[in-house]
This record gives C-alpha cells, structure tokens and sequence, in this order.
C-alpha cells in the first residue's frame, strides 16, 4: 500500500511573486516591440519654431534657436570621427540602432537618433549638447534647417 503525502502550500506571497515577474517581463516585451518599432519609424519635423523628433523613447522638441545651425554637417561615424559615439550613458545601444545619451569620442553629450553611420547629421545645440540623426535625405534637411534659421 502507497501512502502519499503533501506538500504544504506555498504563501499567497509566492503567487504574488510570480504574478510580479511576469507582469515585468510582459513589460520589457512590450519595451522590446516598442524599441524594435521605433528603429525604423523615427520622424523629424521640422517647423518654422521647432525641430520635433518623434517615435522613440528619447524624442523630444528642440527650439530652433537653440541649434547651433552654422556649425550643423553631414559626418560619417564609420571613419575615425571625433564625433564617434564612445560611452552609452542613457540610451539603447543596437547593432544598426543607437539612441539617447552618448559620450563622444570628442568628449561632448550627444543625443543620437542613428541607423546608418556614414550618413549622420551632426547639430551642436545652446544646451550643452549635440545631436546626432540618420536623416534619410541629409543635404536636404540641412538646407531645410539653414533656411528656416535665417542663413
């Protein structure tokens, strides 16, 4: 004859406990969906006021008198590029997707938007920072910025 004896069950705490961790990793999921979305569906809007970045956790809207437009160009950050990305601070660092806070090789703040990295705008801003974008058609954008900067 088998006798078969119980386990005593676990506290409600171990259930909670569970439900908190899957709660968490639906959420970095859904971070991961977002993140993946968002690689390929920045926009930048450019208004007669504003530069507005659009679709992705670190977009934000920059005054146009805060860019520092004389000194905005094309680089390539393939090359040995003083504006290299070098240290990730606050931000998501993909292979083909860098965005949010980065050191530079040069030591400035930059706030990068990139995917393609032979083909990157480079914009000083007032506020202690540089941004950093893959603009689809940059000679254009740039000259769209310079326009409506008064240059």
């Amino acid at each position: 004859m088998t006798e078969v004896f119980k386990i005593i069950p676990a506290p409600a705490k171990t259930l909670w406990s569970v439900g908190i961790f899957a709660l968490l990793m639906l959420a970095m999921f859904c971070l991961a969906i977002y993140i993946g979305y968002s690689s390929r569906h920045v926009q930048f809007q450019l208004s007669e006021t504003e530069l507005r970045i659009k679709g992705d956790l670190y977009g934000r809207t920059i005054p146009i008198a805060s860019l520092v437009v004389d000194q905005a160009v094309q680089v390539e950050l393939n090359r040995e590029s003083p504006y290299k990305p070098r240290w990730r601070t606050n931000g998501i660092g993909l292979p083909g997707y860098s965005s949010g806070w980065f050191k530079l090789k040069n030591g400035e703040k930059g706030l990068l938007f990139v995917t393609d990295s032979p083909n990157v705008v480079y914009i000083p801003t007032t506020d202690n920072y540089s941004l950093l974008m893959s603009v689809e058609e940059p000679e254009k954008f740039l000259e769209s910025l310079k326009m409506r900067n008064g240059e």
